[in-house]
């Protein structure tokens, strides 16, 4: 969270256009105006999915460093580990010291499109509760995880957001079913375990439901649940807006402002302290801080970046 507010600082400091990419598709940016124009009314609740398979890392033991990688670079900021395969590419998200699970894995991609999308800001309440079930490994964050968080609009009204990291075997959530892909030949491998990656939005009038790979949105409206109007796919992406940035030099020109990508990124790590922390936080977005509780605040930073990879101090 320390990290995600310097970046922000650094931008506005130096006046740089400065782009995130999480759910940076057309069809994210149609699905936030039209359900800010009401498409399914007043949206009330906002779930992100993440049921993506993710097998056991099991037991790395200690090994030397392969040829030609620097290891002394690869761990940046954080303490000094002795090498391990489980310390290394892609399974470094499940260890603490370098990454968040994958409720800031894969997740941070719905995170966003369900905070971002109904226009919601930093969250007043976050619980979040799991655990790493099933295996025994080296894994230190949680394959299991349900956060809520709760939301103040500013007509006073509230809204919440759920979000669910499952990784193992789960059911399909919305119509919402991304397969695996043979690696071989491409194509989707009907014997693969399914995964529901996506997001859910509810609203008064209706619901809508976009898969993680954000190529279209359905909706059904009314108690009785009949498909509605879809995307059209007409919207522009990020990449196009960040170039129109760059030449007008106005802000406002981009659809994915690393500021909202901090308030996304602030949302994950706040469901990570509750849930390391076994209990229910109150977030002041006016003092950046947890209320009351002085043992949260200070999970906002690592305890020591070791040297030379320490991040200015902006804010």
């Amino acid at each position: 969270m320390f990290e995600a507010r310097q970046i922000v600082a650094a931008a506005r400091k130096y006046n740089r256009m400065v782009q995130h990419g999480a759910g940076d598709s057309g069809v994210l940016l149609e699905a936030r105006d039209r359900m800010r124009n009401g498409l399914i009314g007043e949206v009330y609740l906002s779930r992100g999915l993440c049921y993506k398979w993710r097998d056991t890392i099991g037991h790395a033991p200690v090994q030397p460093v392969p040829s030609g990688v620097d290891y002394e670079l690869w761990q940046g900021p954080a303490p000094r580990h002795a090498f391990t395969r489980n310390r290394f590419h892609s399974n470094l998200h499940w260890l603490w010291e370098y990454g968040n699970g994958d409720i800031g894995n894969q997740g941070i991609h719905q995170m966003h499109a369900a905070r971002f999308a109904p226009g919601l800001g930093y969250p007043k309440k976050i619980t979040a509760m799991g655990g790493h079930y099933m295996f025994d490994d080296d894994q230190e964050t949680p394959n299991t995880l349900n956060a809520a968080f709760e939301f103040e609009r500013e007509n006073g009204k509230k809204a919440m957001l759920e979000f669910e990291v499952r990784h193992w075997i789960t059911n399909n959530e919305g119509g919402i079913a991304l397969g695996r892909k043979d690696p071989s030949s491409g194509k989707p491998d009907p014997t693969a375990p399914a995964m529901t990656v996506g997001n859910i939005y509810y609203g008064s009038k209706g619901y809508l439901v976009m898969d993680g790979n954000y190529k279209n949105f359905k909706t059904f409206m009314g108690p009785g649940q009949e498909p509605g109007p879809e995307s059209t796919q007409s919207f522009g992406n990020t990449f196009s807006s960040f170039v129109d940035a760059i030449r007008s030099r106005k802000r406002d020109d981009l659809t994915a402002d690393v500021g909202e990508g901090a308030i996304s990124t602030t949302l994950v790590h706040l469901a990570n302290i509750s849930y390391r922390l076994g209990r229910t936080l109150h977030f002041d977005e006016k003092t950046y801080s947890c209320i009351g509780d002085p043992e949260a605040n200070r999970m906002f930073t690592r305890p020591e970046y070791h040297a030379p990879f320490v991040v200015p101090h902006l804010v």
